[in-house]
């Protein structure tokens, strides 16, 4: 057995038994191994350091504390035997380490006389990141000197005796170790302290038969109890030949494991870090597989992020094999770079990589609500709504709940996508050839795909959807930045600024008229044919009550700047004449001087401007802009019954508190009102029902009513029960206008009522049209007689063919229609 091999047991028989604390064992006076007692048993080696002594005839005695052959320590300088006999120990501070304290290793002589090594010469403990490969000469066992050590060839055939307690100088950290073996060969040592040694063509010593030769020429044999010793758990063994194969020491700087190739087929082993507590060392299998497993993963991590479409409808199996350009170009330039440059660009792509993919997220939201994509320059105020819509439809724990998912969600996709990079670029380091060639192959087929237009579906194989995407964002923050602009000019506009107030709206005066939203009331209520046949019979129902009442209708479409949700933004649309489709916009209209309809009425003074708005909860400064002499909000209808999930007042109940505060007044002026309903608000669970109007009183009736409801997230575990739920919120809302009309209108009653946008994807099945309803309700047919050229149609049902403008081209519309040229 070679010295630089353990035996798997110690030994623990016993003869003449060295001393506990020596560590050399004497010669026989025959020449015959030291520590061998007559029945052959050999002698225990000393506890805490392993000893080898040579008899006169240079028999080798002495055996080591695990096993009947001394272990090979990876760090310590072999002893050499000079010409004498003497057996001089290798003193070298740069390449050993201390000696352990227990026990120098001696060895004997020819005369008898044992030479002590160095402590600083003798085996270093092993070190738990090291590994230990097997020095094995061309012939069958390593031929011991004159000391009981492992031989190896001089120059001129002399024999150099290696200390059994000592092994192969350990390698240092940048280059390679060499011993020469008998033959010449070279045995290296990996950079990164893997001892690799050459195999120069030999045999292993079968079943752990060792012999040594003494001066004499006789061989005496060492046995051990497990033939060739096993590598230890602690460390895996690679080997190479001596004939040119040397291992491969890693790239100078790379962050990555070391890794010892050896030549022998099927022997390769990386220099495994022994991991947190050690427990790689106690698990090696395992921590084979949660290497490969999270490699793996990192891969299809990075995968899934390049890939990952920003809409939902979007994800399907052909999105995902896909060949991504930006992937290709970005392992080519992890190639090329120098180490420290490539760890840098690693994280910084892994850091990017996670913020686009959740942005892309962020979108998926958007596009199901809003059906458009995240500005990054415009949105920020709308996460402040949508926290507030959270807290009002599942309440506080709710709302906690979901932003703290939303935080921890994006750190984790960018602490998990950079890691991802880092290890992905580490591996390719480590395969270079192989990593380069993938790229290529993939980089060629990138190229044919997008030549030819190769397609999975209507999926292009080849893709750069990255690109696209960042390129739209960068165009969009650019036209964002400019919009302001291009606003101020369009809000300078106004084709009745100079018009005197006793010339503005004269086809009104003396009459009642209230502007009013139903809240996501969009073309798909009417259209859609899971919803059309219901919605039709209350639309029908409707125009026939009204009729009977004196009152006739006119519909047409409007489309609105928004879809899903956004509602002040369509209200602002309509009321100023301009397109008002985001926030900046909204904010430098409501900081401008530009005129709203409501403020047109006011500016005349024949009306009362008031605003019912059971949808504000808090202080709406921008209320001032509209030209409201009052504002009616949730806090001041007089309502005491319970929110509808988001809605804090049932739509029946606010129409009866405008009739109660305003409109139901004696000796009072004409009643400009500006009234946003919300039962019909996301989620549309639950939803009020219609009651009896003499019932409504304070509004408590409807505690009982909203126990009778339904469960918002039980309702939207299905769309179609969302859809359907959704119906019956804007039937409710439109019973509340007509029977409002019904009872309480008269023939200076004017009522113009819209949608103010279509609701969310869920509701439209991916329907991208932003059309609502729009209708005129009046019992004075002078009034109707005004837009008769407008096409509308008769009824509160809008026809399908029936005219659609732009929700900004109302106002100009209406003040023409109504003025003195009307």
């Amino acid at each position: 057995m070679s010295l630089f091999t353990r035996s798997p047991q110690q030994s623990g028989t016993t003869g003449s038994g060295a001393e506990p604390d020596d560590a050399t064992g004497a010669a026989g006076p025959d020449g015959g191994t030291a520590g061998v007692a007559p029945d052959g048993d050999t002698a225990a080696a000393e506890s805490g350091g392993d000893a080898g002594t040579t008899g006169p005839d240079g028999d080798a005695g002495g055996a080591e504390r695990d096993s009947d052959t001394a272990p090979a320590k990876p760090e310590g300088d072999a002893g050499t035997t000079g010409p004498d006999g003497d057996a001089g120990g290798a003193e070298r501070d740069s390449d050993t380490a201390p000696a352990k304290p227990e026990g120098d290793a001696g060895t004997t002589g020819p005369d008898g006389d044992a030479d002590t090594t160095e402590p600083n010469s003798s085996a270093a403990s092993e070190d738990a990141d090291d590994s230990t490969d097997a020095v094995e000469s061309d012939d069958d066992i390593a031929p011991a000197g004159p000391d009981g050590g492992t031989n190896t060839a001089g120059p001129k055939g002399d024999v150099d005796t290696t200390d059994p307690n000592s092994s192969a100088p350990p390698a240092s950290t940048d280059d390679h170790t060499d011993a020469t073996g008998p033959d010449g060969g070279t045995a290296a040592a990996e950079s990164d302290g893997n001892a690799d040694t050459a195999e120069s063509g030999g045999d292993t010593a079968p079943d752990g038969d060792t012999g040594t030769t003494g001066p004499d020429g006789h061989v005496d044999t060492t046995e051990s109890d497990g033939g060739t010793a096993p590598v230890d758990a602690d460390s895996r063994a690679a080997a190479a030949t001596h004939t040119g194969h040397a291992p491969a020491s890693r790239e100078e700087g790379d962050d990555v494991g070391g890794q010892a190739a050896g030549a022998v087929e099927g022997t390769s082993d990386a220099g495994a870090k022994p991991g947190r507590f050690g427990w790689r060392r106690r698990c090696p299998r395992t921590a084979r597989g949660v290497s490969v497993g999270t490699t793996v993963l990192a891969g299809a991590l990075v995968a899934f992020a390049l890939l990952l479409p920003n809409r939902i409808e979007r994800i399907e199996f052909a999105s995902f094999v896909r060949i991504p350009a930006e992937g290709v170009l970005l392992t080519g330039l992890l190639l090329a770079l120098p180490p420290r440059p490539r760890r840098i660009v690693a994280v910084v792509s892994g850091v990017f990589l996670g913020l686009v993919t959740v942005l892309k997220f962020v979108d998926m939201g958007f596009y199901q609500v809003l059906a458009r994509p995240f500005d990054l320059v415009l949105d920020w105020i709308l996460i402040e709504h949508a926290t507030d819509f959270l807290r009002e439809t599942f309440g506080r724990t709710g709302q906690v709940l979901a932003v703290i998912g939303v935080i921890v969600l994006l750190v984790a996709v960018l602490v998990l996508t950079t890691l991802a990079v880092v290890r992905l670029t580490d591996l390719m380091v480590r395969h270079r050839p192989a990593a380069a060639r993938t790229t290529l192959i993939l980089g060629t087929a990138w190229i044919t795909c997008m030549t030819l237009g190769v397609q999975i579906g209507t999926v292009p194989i080849a893709t750069k959807g990255n690109a696209e995407f960042i390129g739209n964002r960068v165009e969009q923050v650019r036209a964002g930045l400019k919009d302001a602009r291009v606003f101020e000019k369009q809000a300078a506009v106004d084709a009745f600024a100079k018009t005197p107030p006793d010339q503005l709206l004269t086809g009104l005066r003396g009459k009642d008229v209230l502007f009013t939203f139903i809240e996501s009331y969009g073309r798909v209520a009417i259209d859609d044919p899971a919803m059309a046949k219901q919605t039709d019979a209350v639309l029908k129902e409707g125009t026939a009550s009204l009729r009977a009442a004196g009152f006739d209708s006119r519909s047409g479409w409007l489309q609105s700047p928004v879809t899903g949700a956004g509602s002040w933004l369509a209200h602002s649309t309509f009321l100023s004449g301009l397109w008002i489709k985001n926030q900046q916009r909204y904010r430098s209209l409501t900081t401008s001087d530009r005129m709203t309809l409501t403020n047109y009425f006011r500016k005349t003074g024949a009306w009362r401007t008031v605003g019912i708005v059971p949808g504000v909860r808090r202080a709406w400064p921008e209320g001032k802009y509209f030209g409201l002499d009052h504002i009616y909000d949730s806090e001041h209808l007089g309502y005491h019954g319970p929110y509808f999930s988001w809605t804090p007042v049932p739509d029946q109940f606010s129409m009866e508190a405008f009739q109660r505060l305003e409109h139901g007044r004696k000796d009072r002026q004409p009643i400009m009102a500006e009234i946003i309903l919300a039962s019909s608000h996301n989620p549309w669970s639950p939803i009020a029902r219609m009651i009896d109007w003499e019932d409504l009183g304070d509004g408590s009736v409807f505690h009982r009513i909203k126990k009778e409801g339904t469960n918002p997230t039980e309702v939207w575990k299905d769309p179609e029960r969302v859809r359907t739920e959704y119906r019956r919120a804007i039937e409710y809302s439109i019973r509340s206008l007509t029977e409002w009309v019904e009872r309480y209108g008269d023939e200076d009653t004017v009522l113009v009522f819209l949608g103010d946008h279509q609701p969310v994807p869920t509701v439209t099945a991916g329907d991208t049209g932003k059309d609502v309803p729009i209708t005129i309700v009046a019992r004075d047919k002078k009034v109707l007689d005004r837009v008769a050229d407008w096409g509308w149609t008769d009824g509160l049902k809008p026809a399908p063919e029936a005219p659609r403008w732009g929700m900004d081209k109302f106002r100009d519309r209406f003040m023409t229609a109504y003025g003195p040229q009307g």
